[in-house]
């Protein structure tokens, strides 16, 4: 069916759009009815102090392995709710992947690439692989935080490239409505549902290649893109390693419309933060990077042990790990990087010494591209006329009023 839809002439599919139920065959929802503002967890919603008695009111909610993954399906239940996931197309593959623009740099390629995330939306991003691949690679997932350009900045590039050359595949893709991501606003209502939902279709478009190993997929974002790397994980048990940087916060619950604009928080049958929603990687890798400046500066002392406690009923507390860097602020720069390469060098079978080595790991071996030579859409290589434009008419698609 989706299929069919995909290759409507543009005009044809902006008219059965007026109809809100193309894509789900559901009747119309009105969002602004259907979400309880109260049930909303947004930036600060509780002080630290606050959020230290919650992490113990949380705790005497579970005491064992049982009861644990009781209330981590109840947290998951929560979360698809609050997203309105049922609200997405069922459809898998169909992928129409674009990607041109291979590049040959030293020890890896990059190329740009476009998905289907669903008919007439697109995700942008930038493909990087190893010069010398296995049969079989893992691959990592790279979402990335809050900036206009921020796929296309030096930190996304230099880690993409670093797990390429370790022998990753890395997909760095765009937030909606950042970048080249132009076909919504980034302050749309959904944002939260359509950022979750790109980041299982990068997951499943991995999982589709042959060259790729469903059994080592890695996922790692900084703040914004650490929101979009624990709920994913949480709700997909496809991500093997999982590491949020700078953005587990047992008091903060992310400060955008995409992180806490939708409820899945809480609701009437849960309550949880996101603490809760990192610890429901366990027993998988779980790597936590915090820094002294910014919501992380507790995660030695209140996030961390409560994580560490989850993974203790799995006896898999090893691995379960947390870098904290006091004198440092709110980034996904070098040293945190440095956390992250191997930590997953180690967990998905990655060949860290391919990546230099003087008192530190160097990345003086990537080659930084210009915007320009990043972007997928161009006047070469347009983006697809079915394409929707605007928040109106991709929520219509979806059923939303």
């Amino acid at each position: 069916m989706t299929n069919l839809y995909s290759k409507l002439p543009f005009s044809i599919l902006i008219f059965l759009l007026s109809a809100g139920t193309i894509l789900t065959g559901k009747p119309p929802v009105a969002l602004e009815n259907a979400i309880d503002e109260e049930q909303l967890r947004r930036g600060h919603h509780w002080t630290p102090d606050e959020a230290n008695l919650m992490m113990k009111e949380f705790a005497s909610q579970w005491s064992d392995k049982k009861s644990w993954e009781k209330r981590a399906e109840g947290i998951r239940q929560g979360i698809l709710e609050g997203l309105f996931w049922d609200r997405m197309p069922d459809f898998e593959g169909d992928f129409e992947p674009i990607i041109h623009s291979r590049r040959e740099m030293d020890g890896y390629f990059v190329e740009n690439i476009a998905i289907k995330s669903f008919p007439g939306f697109y995700i942008t991003g930038n493909l990087y692989s190893p010069a010398n691949p296995r049969e079989r690679n893992p691959a990592i997932l790279s979402p990335h935080g809050h900036a206009s350009n921020k796929r296309l900045t030096e930190d996304v590039q230099k880690r993409c490239a670093v797990f390429a050359r370790m022998g990753a595949i890395a997909f760095a893709y765009d937030m909606v409505g950042y970048a080249e991501s132009t076909q919504t606003t980034h302050r749309m209502p959904i944002a939260a549902l359509l950022q979750t939902w790109n980041s299982k279709r990068v997951l499943e478009y991995l999982l589709s290649r042959p060259d790729v190993d469903p059994n080592r997929i890695g996922m790692t974002g900084g703040s914004g893109g650490g929101t979009q790397t624990f709920v994913l994980t949480a709700i997909d048990d496809r991500i093997k390693v999982s590491a949020p940087v700078v953005q587990v916060s047992a008091h903060f619950f992310g400060g955008c419309v995409c992180e806490s604009g939708m409820p899945i928080h809480q609701s009437e049958k849960h309550e949880t933060n996101n603490v809760e929603l990192a610890a429901m990687a366990a027993p998988r890798p779980l790597l936590l990077v915090s820094n002294g400046a910014d919501w992380t500066r507790n995660t030695p002392r209140i996030e961390y042990p409560y994580v560490k406690s989850v993974y203790a009923l799995y006896d898999a507390e090893h691995k379960a790990e947390h870098v904290h860097l006091f004198g440092e602020g709110h980034d996904y720069g070098y040293s945190k990087r440095s956390a992250v390469y191997p930590f997953f060098a180690h967990h998905l079978g990655l060949r860290y010494k391919r990546i230099p080595y003087d008192n530190g790991f160097d990345e003086s071996f990537v080659t930084i591209l210009s915007p320009d030579e990043l972007y997928v859409f161009n006047d070469s290589h347009p983006r697809p006329a079915n394409a929707l434009h605007g928040d109106k008419a991709v929520m219509a698609a979806l059923g939303f009023e």
